[in-house]
């Protein structure tokens, strides 16, 4: 039928057209996954009963930019997933380099301004409730001096790192002044607080608020995870610390031949503990002559308010982010790696009070960078920092906001695994 129709019209019949074989890959763009191709039939062998629709220009175009698209948002969501635990692209040295030169300096007489404002406040305070002696005032005495006995143990901490001056001797001198007077030993504390910066986020070597592994968690007794982990107890904890370690270690920050110290710094403890004697004795003598009561209420109630920011503190620093953050073990570990685990803190009107010790990334990992330089030095390292860098929640005028995350903190944050180099709390 089709040759009659073709010889009536005075059309020749097409010549056979046959396509070469081909074999190959398909382009990707076209299937799901590569498909090979053979074939060698020819065009007057197809039996087509309807036309087939070929893709336009302009909707291949289309295909392509859609899959372009998805694969982008694909590379995209790859990109915001950030592993806190990945090792950073940057190195110690990058983010040293990023801090201008003269936040490095330090300035005795600037530091010894705030050794003579928070003295003055400490005295202006006893002597202002003393005079007025009324049941309403004495609370707020007992917040206020608590506080700056707080202010003045962080002035004793730069001196323990030897960011408050360039002088060693100087540095020890006002720092057994400070911490003798709010029974602080000293050295032992120094000594041990190094102890801590050079092993943060270390599951093993760290020495203040590092986690319990499951089987030292699992041994302990009701009373020791009251202590722990139970509102308000983790509160209280900071003088029995100085006196007997954390779980799983042992020593005494006031014991020479603790395993804490060696042999050349033995001497150094010794003069700390006596100075720490010699604080407590003036305290008894005190007791007696203004009786017991009132010593009390000027200095023992401020004390425990005193530990209490103190260890409120420090936990922060280093627990209750809304993303687990690593600790590491082995090989995994490092210096900076450790470092970038800890956290920053907002605390509104108490930053200027306690010294800015809020800002505490860039105080881990440089702890030589004077306390009045470390906002600065935070804002530049932050573009190297990246992602690695947490920016702390804005505080009120007080940081009540960060009590929920403390308690929360308790409950969530309990051990580590046993074994791992690279580890999370569990509870």
């Amino acid at each position: 039928m089709e040759s009659f129709l073709i010889s009536k019209s005075g059309l020749k019949p097409l010549p056979r057209i046959c396509i070469r074989p081909i074999t190959g890959l398909v382009p990707r763009n076209y299937f799901s996954k590569p498909r090979f191709l053979h074939t060698s039939k020819c065009f007057s062998d197809l039996k087509v009963t309807t036309p087939l629709k070929v893709a336009s220009v302009e909707e291949d175009e289309e295909i392509n930019e859609r899959m372009h698209g998805i694969n982008k948002l694909g590379e995209q969501e790859q990109e915001t997933r950030f592993d806190p635990a990945a090792p950073p692209p940057f190195n110690l040295a990058d983010v040293r380099a990023s801090i201008p030169q003269h936040c490095w300096v330090k300035d005795p007489w600037k530091s010894m301004s705030y050794v003579v404002r928070d003295v003055a406040l400490v005295l202006s305070l006893a002597a202002a409730v003393v005079y007025v002696n009324n049941w309403l005032v004495w609370p707020l005495y007992w917040v206020a001096q608590g506080t700056m006995f707080w202010a003045l143990f962080v002035l004793g901490h730069d001196c323990g790192h030897g960011s408050f001056s360039n002088n060693p001797k100087l540095n020890s001198l006002v720092g057994h002044l400070l911490h003798s007077s709010i029974l602080v030993p000293y050295h032992g504390w120094r000594i041990s607080h190094r102890i801590h910066h050079q092993n943060q986020g270390h599951v093993e070597n760290d020495e203040s608020w590092h986690p319990l592994t499951e089987k030292i968690y699992m041994n302990l007794d009701n009373n020791e995870l009251t202590w722990l982990f139970k509102f308000p107890f983790p509160l209280l904890v900071y003088p029995f610390y100085l006196w007997g370690r954390s779980p799983g270690k042992t020593g005494s920050h006031f014991d020479p031949n603790s395993e804490l110290f060696v042999p050349s710094e033995r001497k150094d403890v010794i003069t700390s503990s006596l100075c720490w004697i010699a604080m407590a004795a003036i305290l008894v003598g005190l007791g007696f002559t203004m009786g017991p009561m009132l010593l009390l209420k000027l200095y023992g109630v401020p004390y425990w308010i005193f530990v209490i920011w103190l260890d409120f503190v420090t936990y922060m620093h280093h627990h209750g982010h809304q993303d687990k953050l690593p600790w590491y073990r082995g090989k995994e570990w490092s210096y900076l790696r450790g470092g970038l685990t800890t956290l920053d803190r907002d605390y509104g009107w108490m930053n200027n009070i306690h010294h800015d010790i809020g800002t505490h990334v860039i105080h881990h990992l440089f702890p030589q960078i004077p306390h009045y330089r470390l906002i600065e030095a935070t804002k530049a390292a932050k573009p190297v920092l990246g992602k690695y860098y947490r920016e702390p929640e804005r505080s009120g005028p007080l940081p009540f906001h960060l009590i929920g995350v403390f308690i929360r903190s308790l409950k969530e944050d309990h051990y580590v695994s046993d074994t791992g180099d690279v580890v999370y709390y569990q509870n």
